[in-house]
Protein backbone atom coordinates (compact mmCIF):
# COMPACT_ATOMS: atom_id res chain seq x y z
CA UNK A 1 0.00 0.00 0.00
CA UNK A 2 1.33 3.44 -0.87
CA UNK A 3 0.91 6.59 1.14
CA UNK A 4 -0.86 9.62 -0.33
CA UNK A 5 1.58 11.67 -2.41
CA UNK A 6 4.01 8.76 -2.65
CA UNK A 7 5.75 8.17 -5.96
CA UNK A 8 5.27 4.90 -7.80
CA UNK A 9 7.86 3.04 -9.86
CA UNK A 10 6.48 4.22 -13.22
CA UNK A 11 6.71 7.87 -12.15
CA UNK A 12 10.27 7.37 -10.92
CA UNK A 13 11.34 5.88 -14.25
CA UNK A 14 9.81 8.85 -16.09
CA UNK A 15 11.76 11.30 -13.89
CA UNK A 16 15.14 9.58 -13.69
CA UNK A 17 16.80 11.83 -16.29
CA UNK A 18 15.70 15.02 -14.55
CA UNK A 19 16.84 13.56 -11.23
CA UNK A 20 20.30 12.73 -12.54
CA UNK A 21 20.54 16.17 -14.18
CA UNK A 22 19.64 17.86 -10.89
CA UNK A 23 16.58 19.40 -12.55
CA UNK A 24 13.81 18.08 -10.28
CA UNK A 25 12.17 20.67 -8.04
CA UNK A 26 12.86 19.97 -4.36
CA UNK A 27 9.41 18.53 -3.46
CA UNK A 28 9.59 16.10 -6.41
CA UNK A 29 13.21 15.22 -5.58
CA UNK A 30 12.18 14.41 -2.00
CA UNK A 31 9.39 12.12 -3.26
CA UNK A 32 11.83 10.49 -5.69
CA UNK A 33 14.39 9.82 -2.96
CA UNK A 34 11.72 8.60 -0.52
CA UNK A 35 10.61 6.06 -3.10
CA UNK A 36 14.21 4.94 -3.66
CA UNK A 37 14.66 4.42 0.07
CA UNK A 38 11.92 1.78 0.04
CA UNK A 39 12.23 0.21 -3.42
CA UNK A 40 15.15 -2.07 -4.19
CA UNK A 41 14.00 -2.46 -7.81
CA UNK A 42 14.12 1.28 -8.49
CA UNK A 43 17.43 1.62 -6.66
CA UNK A 44 18.86 -1.10 -8.93
CA UNK A 45 17.36 0.63 -11.98
CA UNK A 46 18.95 3.96 -11.02
CA UNK A 47 22.32 2.25 -10.52
CA UNK A 48 22.01 0.64 -13.97
CA UNK A 49 21.26 3.99 -15.59
CA UNK A 50 24.26 5.58 -13.87
CA UNK A 51 26.47 2.72 -15.07
CA UNK A 52 25.12 3.03 -18.61
CA UNK A 53 25.84 6.76 -18.65
CA UNK A 54 29.37 6.21 -17.33
CA UNK A 55 30.16 3.46 -19.84
CA UNK A 56 28.55 5.20 -22.81
CA UNK A 57 30.36 8.41 -21.95
CA UNK A 58 33.65 6.57 -22.24
CA UNK A 59 32.98 5.62 -25.87
CA UNK A 60 34.19 7.75 -28.73
CA UNK A 61 32.23 7.92 -31.96
CA UNK A 62 35.07 6.10 -33.71
CA UNK A 63 34.70 3.11 -31.36
CA UNK A 64 31.08 2.49 -32.41
CA UNK A 65 30.84 0.30 -35.54
CA UNK A 66 28.93 2.08 -38.34
CA UNK A 67 25.99 -0.39 -38.32
CA UNK A 68 25.56 0.00 -34.55
CA UNK A 69 25.83 3.78 -34.85
CA UNK A 70 23.11 3.86 -37.52
CA UNK A 71 20.88 1.57 -35.43
CA UNK A 72 21.27 3.86 -32.42
CA UNK A 73 20.53 6.93 -34.51
CA UNK A 74 17.41 5.25 -35.93
CA UNK A 75 16.14 4.50 -32.41
CA UNK A 76 16.83 8.10 -31.38
CA UNK A 77 15.07 9.50 -34.45
CA UNK A 78 11.96 7.38 -33.81
CA UNK A 79 11.94 8.40 -30.14
CA UNK A 80 12.37 12.07 -31.03
CA UNK A 81 9.56 11.89 -33.58
CA UNK A 82 7.18 10.08 -31.19
CA UNK A 83 7.85 12.34 -28.23
CA UNK A 84 8.72 15.65 -29.87
CA UNK A 85 11.77 15.76 -27.58
CA UNK A 86 14.58 15.67 -30.11
CA UNK A 87 17.61 17.92 -29.97
CA UNK A 88 15.84 20.59 -31.98
CA UNK A 89 12.62 20.46 -30.00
Amino acid sequence: MTTPGAMNCKSLVELVTEYLDGALPEPERARFEAHLAGCDGCTTYLDQIRTTIRVAGALSEEQIPPPAREALLDVYRRWAEETGRGLGG
